[in-house]
Formats: structure tokens, C-alpha cells, sequence
């Protein structure tokens, strides 16, 4: 430990500028201790400087232990996501970061991640008889494998060393290169190194020498975890992909937060929009929020688009009409064991392992992927080659229900003749539900997956996922994209037009007009519109090409506007 510590004596570590690297991964390091007399606080946070509002404060101090953590001795890891309702903007490195990671891994500038190592042991020197303290790494990137891994190395070391350790960790951090997909990164921290990449797919990590971790930023068992579920692992998907709010119970926060999480990746590549906790306690600022849809006499109402990963045993009563419950129990590592059950009351209060629901799918169960797998279960497969089985088929799926969208969204698109730089850029066609589904009949899903053929009524699932948050966001992600895409159509139409033979015996007020045209749309080619450099180039010559044309006192009007 001594050996990787950095030398901060002539460090101003309290100069908040010096944080700009630490900042590019880890917003703050927080230490949450027992208090006999205040419950669950906060004991330190490092970098001191760093902001942080009453109520995520309280979130963090509360999503930091176990619910129920008599059961809970030694080490625990999990993952929370908390709300942050004073949005930050995001740093310019991390704006580069969204535009080039997977869906599943954008920055959200309105949730923080905190990656907790919590440990309980018997200690007779102290009042209650228990060491009970966790180490939360708060963080706005969701790298649930890399940071759990760094974490479980820094808690140890800051349990025997305290805060002194916090200020080496944040020093090294500081030091690392900005996270940027795609690139092979060196993380040196306390004497190791993590080795690491932004991936689309990711593995799982292994050692590759003394003091060299290589780490993958994300790393589920996908297998593993759905593993009881692999019979209704369709069911499932189908819920994720339309938004239907989930809840998830278990008997730890480890587990509840890994399933929560590996749900949200069902229907990767495409992106799960709606909110997610991968471990909620009844202390979180939310909870009332959730509570007031799971009264009886409220129903049909339904709750809002989000999968909650609970503990406490007082979610099973509370939550009971909740839509689509899986309880998890300590059985979980056996293979299609748990039923999919109508919700009830005296089931639900039995604590019985199962899915709990009433939705009836829309999609037929692909039998042979599942009969793939549980082959792979009596013939002892590696969960590798299993979770990679499974994700192959989940990421086809989610592919040929989205092709179709891509290609109908794509004929949106006015076609290149009808750009004029004459004319307003155009913009994309209207999305019209009726006309997609005539579409289906020569390129629908069905004819789109590799070498099966899941049958059922996907104009019936189309049409709940027009719904969905998921839609939404999709959505207007392509439509934006379109939208740029014919904006820098019409700025390279622009930048060859011959304005200076357009210009001739124009009336003043249409040549100015062009003029503040051009300027705009320079300046959104430095942030909105992706075009090269030499249309850049290109587009400023035509500017000058008309501004030659006016009057000296209107070419200085021009200058200083």
C-alpha cells in the first residue's frame, strides 16, 4: 500500500481546478458510517470541495447499506443509481464520451452511480459490537464492472489507512486519460493498474501480471442471472423493450442490483430509456412517489416506466399489486426453476421465487435457444459460452425488431435532388404507424431473424412500443439525426453554389439576408451540423463572395455584427 501512494505534500488538493482530470471519471468518493444515535451518515467526502444537495446526500447515506444487514456480514458489493435532480452539465470530454459509446453506457446527466463496498464485522471495542462502514464511488459513468473492481481494491485499503488514502486515490484518478470508447486505457491506482476498454461488447475481466487488472467497464453473467427465468427470458424481454414497470425482490443487494441491470441490457443494442434503481430502499426521496401506484384502489393505474431492485421484506406487502414483480431467492442458480405465477396476495406474502404477473406476451417463445441452453446446463458449458448464446440471440432479436423501424424511418428522408441553396433545408417525412406496418409484409421481424422464426402479433408489440419511453427516445434520436444529416446536405449545397452569380441585380435586403444566412449556419457547423472542414472552408468563401458584392457602409454593418 505504502508503495503506491503519491506524494501530495506540495499539492493544493483543496484548489477545486486541480479536479478537472478526476472529474473526467469519479465525481466524489463518499465514506458512510453508523451513527448510534443518527442512523446512516455521512463521514467523509472527497474531493471536500465537491457539491453535493441535502437529498442526495440522505439517498446515498441510505442506499449504502444493506436494508437488512444482520444477514449481510463481511464484504458486500452492489451498485445503486440515485437521482439528481440539480442537474450538472456535462464536461466537453464527456459530451465526446456519449456521442461514441454504446446506447447502455451514455452519460445521464440527471442519475449519479455510486458503486458501494460495504462491510460488517463484530468488533467488541465498539458501542454497537459491529464495524459497519461502506465506500460509495459516485461516478456519472455506468461502468458497473470497472468501478466495482476499483472499489473493492481502494475500501480495504482506506479501512486501514483512512482518509489520507482517499487523497493518493483521488490524486491518481486525476492522473488517468479522459474515458474515451474504443481506446485500450491505462488506470494506474495505489501501486495497480487497470487495464481497460469502452467496448460494445464487453468480457470478462482476468489478471495479466503483478500489479495489471484487465478490467472490462461492464461485465454481467447474463446467464447466470437468468438462468431460473430462461423459459420466460422472451416475457421478460418484451416487458423491458415496451417500458412496463418491474420490480425486482431479493434477498440481497447484490443480487437485486445485478438483475436490475442486466434487464436494462435484455434489449441491447437499443438504449432502456426508462428510470431505473438498481437497489431502492423505503428511505429513498422517491419511494412515496412509487408507493402511491401499488394501492388496490388506484389500479388500472399504471406506474411509470421503471425497474426497481428491493430487499426489504416490507416491498413484498407494499408493492403486491405492483404489474410485474420477479422475487429472486436464494435458489437462483438453478435453471428454469421459477414459475410465472397471476399476482396474489397470499403468494406474494409467502415469498414464493417467481414472476409475478398478468401480461400475456404478444410473441411466441423461441423454444430452440432454450433448449440450446439447457443443453449446455447438462453438458456443464461454461457460463461464458452460455451468457455469450444467450446475449447473440437477445441482440438479433432486439435487431429485427428495430431494422424495419431503420428502414422506414430511412425513406423519411426528401430525397438529394429536391436540396436547393436556394431553398430552406427540408426536413424529414412525418412517422406515420399505419404506413410502417404495410412495410412488414416483405421486411417485417419475422423475416429478419437469423435462422429462426418467432411467430405472433408484432403489429400488436409495434404497437405498444409506439407508446413507450423506449419509442420516444429512439425516435428522436433518429429524427434528430435526419435532421443533420439534411442540414449538412443543404450547407454543402451551399458551399458550391455560385453566389456570385446569384447575387447580381438581387435586391440589398435578399444578398444581406444571404449574408446573416451563411453566418448562422457557420456557426452551427462548429456545433450541430456534422460537415468537413473544407465545406467549412468552402461555405466562409461563399460568404465572402457575396459580402464583395454590397456597400462599404453595409459591409461594416456586417463586420460588426
Amino acid at each position: 500500500m505504502t508503495d503506491g501512494l503519491t506524494d501530495i505534500n506540495n499539492f493544493k488538493v483543496e484548489n477545486q481546478n486541480v479536479w478537472e482530470g478526476l472529474n473526467n471519471w469519479i465525481y466524489c468518493i463518499c465514506v458512510v458510517t453508523f451513527d448510534l444515535e443518527l442512523g446512516q451518515t455521512l463521514e467523509i467526502k472527497y474531493p471536500k470541495h465537491v457539491q453535493l444537495t441535502e437529498q442526495e446526500i440522505s439517498n446515498i447515506c441510505y442506499s449504502a447499506f444493506p436494508d437488512s444487514n444482520s444477514g449481510c456480514m463481511g464484504d458486500t458489493k452492489f451498485v445503486i443509481r440515485l437521482p439528481s435532480k440539480n442537474k450538472r452539465p456535462l464536461k466537453q470530454d464527456h459530451v465526446s464520451y456519449n456521442r461514441r459509446c454504446p446506447p447502455s453506457m451514455k452519460i445521464d446527466e440527471g442519475y449519479m452511480w455510486g458503486f458501494v463496498y460495504f462491510r460488517q464485522v463484530r468488533d467488541i471495542n465498539l458501542p454497537r459490537g459491529y464495524f459497519q462502514k461502506s465506500v460509495v464511488l459516485i461516478s456519472y459513468l455506468p461502468f458497473n464492472n470497472l468501478f466495482t473492481e476499483v472499489c473493492s481494491y481502494i475500501a480495504p485499503e482506506y479501512f486501514i489507512h483512512d482518509e489520507k488514502c482517499l487523497e493518493t486515490i483521488c490524486l491518481d484518478v486525476e492522473r488517468w486519460p479522459p474515458p474515451v470508447p474504443g481506446m485500450n486505457l491505462s488506470l494506474p491506482i495505489l501501486g495497480r493498474v487497470f487495464q481497460t476498454c469502452i467496448p460494445i461488447n464487453s468480457l470478462r475481466g482476468y489478471e495479466i501480471g503483478d500489479n495489471k487488472i484487465l478490467t472490462q467497464v461492464e461485465d454481467l453473467n447474463i446467464f447466470e442471472l437468468f438462468k431460473p427465468v430462461l423459459s420466460h427470458i422472451h416475457l421478460l424481454w418484451e416487458l423491458v423493450i415496451t417500458s412496463e414497470p418491474i420490480v425486482v425482490m431479493a434477498s440481497s443487494p447484490t443480487t437485486c442490483s445485478c438483475m436490475v441491470v442486466a434487464l436494462t441490457r435484455l434489449i441491447s443494442p437499443l438504449q432502456f430509456c426508462g428510470d431505473y434503481r438498481p437497489y431502492f430502499t423505503i428511505h429513498d426521496s422517491e419511494f412515496k412517489l412509487y408507493k402511491q401506484y401499488t394501492s388496490k384502489e388506484r389500479f388500472p393505474r399504471c406506474p411509470p416506466p421503471v425497474i426497481l431492485g428491493v430487499t426489504n421484506p416490507f416491498f413484498v406487502k407494499t408493492f403486491q399489486h405492483w404489474p410485474h414483480t420477479i422475487i429472486l431467492n436464494e435458489d437462483i442458480g438453478q435453471a428454469s426453476k421459477y414459475k410465472l405465477r397471476k399476482p396474489a396476495i397470499s403468494k406474494m406474502a409467502e415469498n414464493s421465487s417467481g414472476i409475478y404477473t398478468s401480461y400475456k406476451p404478444f410473441l411466441q417463445k423461441d423454444k430452440n435457444i432454450i433448449k440450446k441452453l439447457m443443453t449446455g446446463v447438462n453438458s456443464n458449458r461454461p457460463d461464458e459460452a452460455q451468457s455469450a448464446l444467450l446475449r447473440k440471440h437477445l441482440v438479433e432479436l432486439t435487431h429485427s425488431f428495430i431494422y424495419p423501424l431503420e428502414r422506414y424511418i430511412a425513406s423519411l428522408m426528401p430525397l438529394q435532388k429536391d436540396i436547393s441553396a436556394f431553398k430552406a433545408a427540408p426536413i424529414p417525412g412525418p412517422f406515420n404507424p399505419e404506413n410502417f406496418f404495410t412495410t412488414l409484409d416483405t421486411g417485417g421481424p419475422q423475416l429478419t431473424l437469423n435462422k429462426t422464426n418467432i411467430k405472433g402479433d408484432w403489429i400488436g408489440l409495434y404497437r405498444k412500443f409506439f407508446r413507450s419511453r423506449n419509442f420516444n427516445s429512439w425516435y428522436n434520436s433518429r429524427y434528430r439525426e435526419l435532421s443533420q444529416k439534411l442540414q449538412a446536405l443543404h450547407t454543402e449545397a451551399l458551399s458550391n453554389a455560385d453566389l456570385k452569380n446569384w447575387v447580381q441585380n438581387r435586391p440589398e435586403v435578399e444578398v444581406v439576408d444571404m449574408v446573416l444566412r451563411l453566418k448562422n449556419r457557420l456557426g452551427e457547423c462548429e456545433t450541430n451540423i456534422p460537415v468537413s472542414d473544407s465545406v467549412k472552408e468552402q461555405l466562409s468563401q461563399r460568404m465572402q463572395d457575396v459580402v464583395t458584392s454590397l456597400p462599404e457602409d453595409l459591409k461594416n454593418i456586417l463586420k460588426a455584427s
